[in-house]
C-alpha cells in the first residue's frame, strides 16, 4: 500500500528489517560493495537492510527471532560454501556477502514457484492485492510462470478450500470467520508461521500451531474442535499483522478495500499508550495498526486499540447539541448557539443565587491534556472557584498521593521498557494481561526468559499461570489486607537482615528509617502474626519477601486493587517503602510503577484537575504558585480548595451545590453507590454532559454537548509512563468541534455575559504552550518536540530537554526518601452473618471501564454481560448453579446477573466487572474511601449471594428511568 504518514516520526522509516535488533560491538563488513557497520549479533539480513539493501523474504521479520524456513533470503558469502540463509546467519568482521547473482535469482525464482503453485491465482480480487508480500516477492524474484499445476479438480470459492495432496481423495477446509474483525483463510496459507511466532513471541498466548504436514499442514487456532473464536487467541492482531498473504485478513479491508494512506496517533483506550497507524481511503478509516516505533507499545497492540475503534461512528452517537428545562422532559436538538446560551444562562443563574462556589466541573481521563488543561481553567478562570476533580478521585489518587509523600513525585518511576531488565516482578493488586495487555505481552517475554514473579491478589489472574509463565509465589489475600501484607513483608526484610543499608543511608532519611525499622519489626506484624487475618500462609509470604529482596533488579507494578480501598495511599506509602528498603529505586529493571486505567488518567492529574493543586502538583494556597496563573489568565485564583466529587454530591443532597459541567465521565455507572451518586444528581439545577453517547449520567442532565472521539481531534494524552504522545486529527469531527473548541466556546458565552475577555485559542499546539510556560515539568514541551522525537516523558524543561525516562537516579524529587509508618487499620466494611462474603471488582480485557464505547462493538462477543465469579463451595451451599441469575445483595442495594463457578475466587470472596449498566455494580459498593484521598473502597464489599428469578426491583425502575430520560423530540420540519 501507498504508506504516507503525518509526520514521519521519529528518524527512520517503517521498513521490516528482517530480523530484531542487537546491541554488542561494532563489526564492519561488505554487502554488495557497501561497508556497513552493525551490533555483533546482527543477522546478515539485517545489516544488508541498514545498507539500503532489502534480501527478499517470507518468513522473517523484525519483531521475532529469526526462522529460517522460507528459503528466500538466501545469500552468498565469500570464502563459505553453499547458500546460507541471510536471516539466520550472524555478521563477523570483514565477512563480504553478495545478495544479488545468476545463481541466487534462479534459487529465489524456484522457491517461489513452489509457493504460488499451492496458492490460489486470484490477486485481482484478493483482499491484500497491493498489500501482500508473496505478491511483492514474486515480482522482486522476477517470477512469471509457474510450472507446476496444481492438481486437476481444485477449486476455490468464498467459503471452503479443496485441497490436494498426494492422493485424488479432496478434504474441504472451511474459512474460518468466527472471529468478529477477522478472517483466516487456509487456501492462501503458506505455512511461513509468522502468525505463530508472533503469537509466541510477541504476544505470548500461544494459541496458535501448525498442524499437519505437507500440503496438508495449516495453522490451527486451539484443539481440534476450536475456532479463532473459541481458542485461547486473544484477538490482540499480532498474527494479522504479521501474515504476508490475506490468510489471516481484517473483515474491513475486505469491506473497505485496500487503505492508501495513514495517520500516526495515539490509542484512547488504557493507560499504555499505545501508537497507532490508523490507515484510511479517503477519509474512512479501514484499520489501525501499532505503530513499530512506538515506544510504549513497540509495535504491538491488544484488541481494543486494533479492532475496536467502530464506536466513533456507532448509530447511538449523538451528534447535535440537547437540551431541556427539567429531565423529566424528553430532549430537544438546537443548534450550538442556543445549547451554549442554554448552559451558560443556567450556570450563571446558578451562581447568582447560590453563590460562586455552588457549581463545578469534572475533568476527563479519556480527552486530551488540552482539553482537560481547559476545562480546569474553566472553573478556576470563569466559574472562579476550585470545584474541579476527575476520575482519578475514584481510581488512583491514592498514587498520587502516596507517591507523593514517599518521593516527592506523584507518579511512576520507569518506561515500560524497563521491565525487560527486571529479575523479580511483584504485581499487586493488577491484572495486567486485562487491563494492560500490550505491557502484559512484554512482562511475559520477560518471565519466559528467566525473571520471577511475586503476584499479590485475591484473585487467580491469568498471569499467575498461563502459557510458559507460572508465577514463584501467588499471595491470594483477604480482600482489604493489603497495608498487612506489604507491612509483613516489610518486617521479613528487616528483621532478617535483607535491607539495602548503603542505599537507605545514602538516599533515605536515616534517623526516619530507624523509627520504620521499630514499627515493622514489631512481632505482630510478622507473616505468623498476620496470617489469620490476610489468609496467606506465613511461609510463603516470607519466601516472597526474600526473592524480592534478594533476588537482583526488583520492580513493582501496582492497580486498583490497591488505591481502591479504605486504606489505599497507606498501601501505596507501603510499596514505596519495600522498593527503598530493597534499593530498587533509581536505575532499569526496578521501580515503583502504577498502572494507570484510563488512557490520559495521569495526563488528567497533572493538569490540575484536583481541587487543592494547579497544574504540575502544586497547592493552590501557594501565592506564588497562583501568581504564576493570574498573570497569564488575567484573573484572581481563589486559594480555597475546592469540592472533590464525593463533596459535590454530598453538597448537592444538602441543596448547596447545584451546577455540573461533567466532560468524558460517566459518573453514575463509575462511582460508588449509585443511589448516592443519583440522589446527588437529580438535586442540581443544570448538569452538563459533555460526551459522545447519552450515557448513564446523562439521564440527569440539562444540557447535552455531542463529543469528539479521538480520531478527530488534536492534542496529546500523557500514559502511565508519563510518555507524553501526540494525539493527531484522523477525520473531521462529526459533530463539527474538537472537544477543547467546545469548552472555549462555553466559557465564552459565559465571559461575554460577565463582561470578561474571551479566550482566543485556535489550536491545541498553542493550549500545550501556556501549559509549558505555567508548569515547570512541562516547560520544554511542544508539539515541535514532539515531531522531532516522537515522544517525551516528564519532567522535561531545561536539565533533562530530551524528557525523563527514569525518575530519582541521583535523589529524590523530595530532598531525602521517606519510609512512612504503614499501620494496618481495618475498613469499617465488614462481613457478618447477613453478608458473609467480600465482594471485590475489577475489569476484563474486552471491555474499557464503565463500556460506553467497547460494548458499541464487536467485543461484546467475549463478554455479552457482567457476570459474578463464585467458588463452587460458595455456590454450592447457596444452592446456586452454573450460569444461574443471582441476587447480588449488600447493606448500600443489590442486583442481579449470572453466576460464573470458578476456583480462581477463594471461597468467602466474589467477584464481576462494571461494564454494563444493566447490572450497575455499584449500587452494591458502600461510600467507605480512602482517608487520605476519598478514593472509593470498590475492593471491598460485604455482600450475599443468593438464587434469583431475574432483575430486581431497582433494576426495573432503574430502566424505565433511562428509557424515559433518553427521549429525543423528532426534529423540527
Amino acid at each position: 500500500m501507498k504508506d504516507f504518514i503525518i509526520p514521519a516520526y521519529p528518524p527512520g522509516d517503517d521498513r521490516d528489517m528482517g530480523t530484531p535488533a542487537r546491541t554488542g560491538a561494532p563489526v564492519t563488513l561488505t554487502v554488495d560493495g557497501i561497508d556497513v557497520t552493525v551490533p555483533e549479533g546482527t543477522s546478515v539480513m539485517r545489516a544488508a537492510a541498514e545498507a539500503g539493501i532489502m534480501v527478499p523474504k517470507l518468513c522473517a521479520s523484525d519483531n521475532m527471532e529469526a526462522f529460517g524456513s522460507c528459503r528466500l533470503c538466501l545469500v552468498e558469502i565469500d570464502g563459505r560454501r553453499g547458500t546460507p540463509a541471510s536471516c539466520t546467519t550472524p555478521v563477523s568482521e570483514g565477512m563480504v556477502v553478495h545478495t544479488q547473482s545468476d545463481k541466487l535469482r534462479r534459487m529465489r525464482r524456484g522457491v517461489m514457484e513452489l509457493y504460488i503453485s499451492d496458492h490460489p491465482l486470484d490477486c485481482l480480487t484478493c483482499a491484500a492485492n497491493g498489500d501482500c508480500e508473496l505478491q511483492d516477492m514474486a515480482g522482486e524474484v522476477g517470477l512469471r510462470d509457474v510450472r507446476y499445476k496444481a492438481p486437476e479438480g481444485g477449486r476455490l470459492d468464498n467459503h471452503f478450500t479443496i485441497r490436494e495432496g498426494a492422493g485424488t481423495n479432496a478434504r474441504y477446509v472451511p474459512k474460518d470467520e468466527s472471529n468478529p474483525y477477522f478472517t483466516y483463510d487456509p487456501a492462501k496459507c503458506i505455512v511461513c508461521s509468522r502468525c505463530v511466532r508472533a503469537c509466541e513471541e510477541v504476544q505470548g498466548t500461544f494459541a496458535l500451531t501448525i498442524e499437519g504436514r505437507g500440503f496438508d499442514s495449516r495453522v490451527k487456532a486451539g484443539g481440534p474442535d476450536d475456532s479463532f473464536l473459541t481458542s485461547d487467541c486473544v484477538s490482540c492482531g499480532a498474527c494479522v499483522q504479521a501474515c504476508p498473504t490475506a490468510t489471516l485478513q481484517e473483515k474491513s479491508v475486505y469491506e473497505l478495500g485496500t487503505p492508501e494512506r495513514s495517520v500516526i496517533t495515539t490509542c484512547a483506550y488504557c493507560g499504555v499508550g499505545c501508537s497507532f497507524k490508523a490507515e484510511l481511503n479517503g477519509d474512512q478509516l479501514v484499520r489501525m495498526v501499532p505503530y513499530k516505533h512506538g515506544k510504549a507499545n513497540r509495535g504491538h497492540s491488544c484488541v481494543k486499540g486494533r479492532f475496536a475503534y467502530g464506536y466513533a461512528s456507532h448509530k447511538d452517537r449523538i451528534l447535535k447539541p440537547m437540551i431541556r428545562d427539567s429531565i423529566d422532559e424528553p430532549w430537544r436538538e438546537v443548534e450550538w448557539d442556543e445549547a451554549l446560551a442554554f448552559a451558560a444562562g443556567r450556570m450563571l443563574g446558578i451562581q447568582k443565587k447560590y453563590g460562586r462556589r455552588s457549581v463545578g466541573v469534572i475533568t476527563s481521563s479519556r480527552c486530551t491534556n488540552e482539553e482537560t488543561y481547559l476545562v480546569q481553567k474553566l472553573t478556576r478562570a470563569v466559574f472562579m472557584n476550585n470545584n474541579t476533580d476527575t476520575c482519578a478521585r475514584v481510581c488512583h489518587s491514592p498514587t498520587g498521593y502516596g507517591l507523593g509523600k514517599a518521593f516527592g513525585t506523584s507518579a511512576g518511576t520507569q518506561d515500560f521498557d524497563s521491565v525487560m531488565h527486571s529479575d523479580v516482578v511483584m504485581i499487586i493488586g493488577a491484572n495486567p494481561t486485562d487491563g494492560h495487555p500490550v505491557f502484559a505481552s512484554r512482562l511475559k517475554k520477560r518471565l519466559r526468559a528467566g525473571a520471577k514473579l511475586i503476584v499479590v491478589d485475591p484473585r487467580r489472574v491469568d498471569i499467575v499461570r498461563s502459557a510458559h509463565v507460572e508465577a514463584a509465589h501467588h499471595l491470594p489475600l483477604r480482600p482489604g489486607t493489603n497495608v498487612a501484607v506489604v507491612t509483613a513483608m516489610a518486617h521479613v526484610i528487616v528483621t532478617e537482615g535483607l535491607m539495602d543499608e548503603d542505599f537507605i543511608r545514602t538516599r533515605c532519611d536515616w534517623d526516619e528509617f530507624q523509627q520504620y525499622a521499630e514499627f515493622v519489626s514489631q512481632p505482630r506484624h510478622s507473616p505468623e502474626a498476620t496470617e489469620m487475618l490476610t489468609g496467606v500462609p506465613a511461609a510463603d509470604l516470607r519466601a516472597a519477601a526474600r526473592l524480592f529482596a534478594t533476588g537482583g533488579n526488583g520492580s513493582i507494578y501496582y492497580g486498583l486493587g490497591v488505591t481502591e480501598h479504605s486504606q489505599g495511599s497507606t498501601t501505596v506509602m507501603g510499596i514505596a517503602n519495600l522498593a527503598m528498603l530493597t534499593g530498587n529505586i533509581g536505575r532499569e529493571g526496578v521501580g515503583v510503577n502504577p498502572l494507570r486505567g484510563q488512557n490520559n488518567v495521569q495526563g488528567s492529574c497533572d493538569m490540575g484537575s484536583f481541587p487543592h493543586e494547579l497544574p504540575g502538583y502544586r497547592h493552590v494556597k501557594l501565592p506564588d504558585v497562583r501568581e504564576i496563573y493570574e498573570k497569564a489568565w488575567g484573573v484572581e485564583i481563589d486559594p480555597e480548595p475546592g469540592l472533590r466529587i464525593p463533596n459535590m454530591l454530598d453538597a448537592a443532597v444538602e441543596g448547596s451545590f447545584k451546577g455540573l459541567y461533567c466532560q468524558g465521565e460517566d459518573i453514575l455507572q463509575s462511582d460508588p453507590d449509585t443511589k448516592h451518586v443519583a440522589a446527588g444528581l437529580a438535586a442540581m439545577e443544570c448538569v452538563i454532559v459533555h460526551d459522545l453517547f447519552l450515557n448513564e449520567t446523562a439521564n440527569y442532565a440539562h444540557v447535552f454537548l455531542p463529543g469528539s472521539s479521538f480520531l478527530e481531534k488534536d492534542g496529546t494524552f500523557t500514559n502511565a509512563e508519563r510518555r507524553i504522545n501526540r494525539v493527531r486529527k484522523v477525520m473531521a469531527p462529526r459533530n463539527g468541534y474538537e472537544d477543547w473548541e467546545i469548552t472555549q466556546l462555553l466559557a465564552n458565552a459565559m465571559l461575554q455575559e460577565m463582561g470578561g475577555a474571551k479566550w482566543t485559542y485556535t489550536h491545541p499546539a498553542q493550549i500545550m504552550d501556556e501549559i509549558a510556560a505555567t508548569t515547570p515539568s512541562f516547560a520544554g514541551v511542544s508539539y515541535e518536540l514532539l515531531e522531532e522525537v516522537g515522544s517525551v516523558q516528564w519532567p522535561c524543561n531545561e536539565a533533562a530537554p530530551q524528557g525523563t525516562p527514569m525518575m530519582h537516579i541521583d535523589g529524590f524529587a523530595s530532598g531525602k526518601g521517606r519510609l512512612m509508618i504503614t499501620e494496618y487499620v481495618a475498613t469499617d466494611e465488614r462481613s457478618g452473618p447477613r453478608y458473609p462474603l467480600l465482594l471485590t471488582t475489577g475489569r476484563i480485557l474486552a471491555h474499557y471501564n464503565v463500556g460506553a464505547q467497547t460494548r458499541r462493538t464487536d467485543n461484546v462477543a467475549w463478554h455479552p454481560e457482567d457476570v459474578l465469579e463464585i467458588h463452587p463451595h460458595d455456590a454450592e451451599v447457596r444452592g446456586v448453579k452454573q450460569g444461574d441469575w443471582v441476587r447480588l445483595a449488600s447493606r448500600s442495594g443489590e442486583t442481579t446477573l449470572r453466576a460464573l463457578l470458578t476456583d480462581r475466587v477463594s471461597p468467602g470472596v466474589v467477584y464481576t466487572t462494571f461494564h454494563h449498566p444493566d447490572t450497575q455494580a455499584n449500587v452494591v459498593t458502600t461510600d467507605f474511601s480512602d482517608w487520605a484521598t476519598n478514593c472509593p473502597e470498590f475492593k471491598v464489599t460485604a455482600v450475599q449471594v443468593s438464587p434469583s428469578n431475574g432483575p430486581s426491583e431497582w433494576q426495573e425502575r432503574y430502566n424505565e428511568q433511562a428509557e424515559r430520560s433518553r427521549r429525543i423530540l423528532p426534529a423540527a420540519e
